[in-house]
């Protein structure tokens, strides 16, 4: 299992988050704030099977707004994770 925390502009969030559900993806959204301004970020935790990893990139990816140079804003972070465990 991996866990992807992905950090967006707030901006994108909505967008991203409904594109990771359509592809059947859970995941938890945080609103945080961060970088040099102080500008609104979504955080998501995404926890997956090491397989659909990229698959959630490709989503993450085709999801976020072009900014200057043509290039999107998402920073990435995938993390082994040891236990995964949902509580009912």
């Amino acid at each position: 299992m991996k866990l992807l925390v992905v950090i967006i502009q707030s901006r994108d969030s909505e967008n991203v988050l409904d594109r990771l559900i359509e592809a059947d993806f859970g995941v938890t959204h945080i609103a945080s704030t961060g970088g040099f301004l102080r500008k609104g970020n979504a955080t998501l935790l995404i926890a997956t099977e090491e397989e659909r990893v990229e698959q959630a990139m490709e989503v993450i990816r085709n999801a976020t707004t072009l900014v200057e140079d043509n290039q999107r804003r998402a920073t990435v972070f995938v993390l082994n994770l040891e236990a995964f465990e949902r509580l009912e």
